[in-house]
């Protein structure tokens, strides 16, 4: 079977979208196999049955997602939400370190160090922040995929430009890992959730680090941040974890029990298929906005078109069936892997 008969096959059998759905920027949608399992695991809690099965999923989903993004299982630490993650990174610098971040973007990657309130917090316009790296800079914080308009950031750039000046890199993947090839071990940090375009349930992310920890304090440590969890429950935590697991936070059991299904759905395709397939979709869209007479941001080779000033036009084309977001004024369509030619036709339709 070719892999576009198979990306096809395996729609069909995992998806069921009531609408043309191209809003996978805010949610993606949760495949068969994961609804499933989250079913399963409420009736296991509902039954009275004993939920210890239920962590083995945190493992699997942290080497699943681990083989995704390029990096060894012991670099990857389990938590809840970037901002927790990007909070620890914050904490970890001492005061009156330079933050360079990019303008507007995403709170989560932003706020952590602002509220510090003793971090030089400096901003540069996305496109020149490689350039905007400069002696005294200690960390780099940028999106891979802005989140408002679905610009790329010049990761390679921004990469080399931190080392000749001795900055580490914080990289949020949230809009990028699922669709978009990820080599985290690439940046001293980077963070992604599980609800986008991993198509997992809310309430995970993950948190890559360097073999030595970059530093980093585990301020959230708690049981399961210990090298034997079951054996941490009371006082203080004797050990840490060796591993990337010391900045774990309490699991989620239903997430990752949900999220374990999605990501071995992504494995069985690959992130290679998936990137072509978004991007061809995306490209599609983005020329069709132009001959309709409108200027998407440019973003080339990305998922995700934003296109300035119709934004207002979400509730209608809601009503309509056809599901994108208002982000910052722009109407913005997200593709992924349950995305056809139709919906953008559909949506190009909608528009003229």
């Amino acid at each position: 079977m070719g892999t576009t008969e198979k990306l096809d096959s395996l729609v069909r059998a995992e998806f069921s979208p009531k609408t043309s759905y191209l809003n996978t920027a805010s949610t993606g949608l949760l495949p068969a196999r994961a609804v499933a399992a989250l079913h399963e695991a409420a009736l296991m809690r509902a039954e009275g049955r004993p939920l210890l099965p239920l962590y083995e999923n945190v493992e699997i989903c942290r080497a699943a997602y681990a083989r995704l993004a390029g990096v060894p299982a012991t670099r990857v630490a389990a938590g809840a939400s970037v901002a927790a993650h990007t909070g620890v990174l914050a904490h970890s610098l001492p005061a009156g370190a330079e933050v360079l971040t990019a303008e507007d973007d995403f709170t989560s990657v932003l706020n952590p160090f602002h509220v510090r309130g003793d971090l030089k917090v400096r901003t540069a316009p996305l496109a020149r922040i490689a350039e905007s790296v400069r002696p005294g800079t200690a960390l780099v914080a940028v999106s891979a995929a802005q989140s408002a308009d679905g610009r790329l950031a010049d990761l390679t750039a921004v990469r080399e430009a931190a080392r000749e000046h001795g900055a580490r890199t914080y990289v949020d993947f949230s809009q990028a890992a699922g669709w978009l090839p990820v080599d985290a071990a690439q940046y001293d940090f980077t963070a992604t959730v599980s609800f986008k375009w991993l198509l997992g349930p809310h309430g995970a992310a993950f948190l890559t680090v360097p073999e030595d920890f970059g530093g980093l304090v585990p301020l959230l440590a708690g049981w399961v941040a210990g090298e034997a969890p079951w054996d941490s429950c009371y006082g203080p935590v004797a050990e840490l974890a060796h591993s990337a697991r010391r900045f774990d936070l309490t699991h989620a059991l239903f997430t990752y029990a949900g999220l374990r299904g999605s990501l071995e759905l992504l494995e069985e395709i690959g992130v290679s298929a998936l990137h072509g397939h978004a991007v061809r979709l995306a490209d599609r869209f983005r020329a069709g906005a132009v001959t309709l007479g409108h200027e998407p941001v440019p973003a080339p080779g990305s998922a995700i078109v934003s296109v300035p000033g119709l934004g207002s036009r979400q509730p209608e084309l809601s009503r309509a069936g056809i599901e994108v977001s208002d982000r910052a004024g722009n109407l913005r369509a997200a593709f992924h892997l349950y995305n056809t030619e139709t919906d953008v036709d559909r949506l190009l339709n909608a528009l003229a």
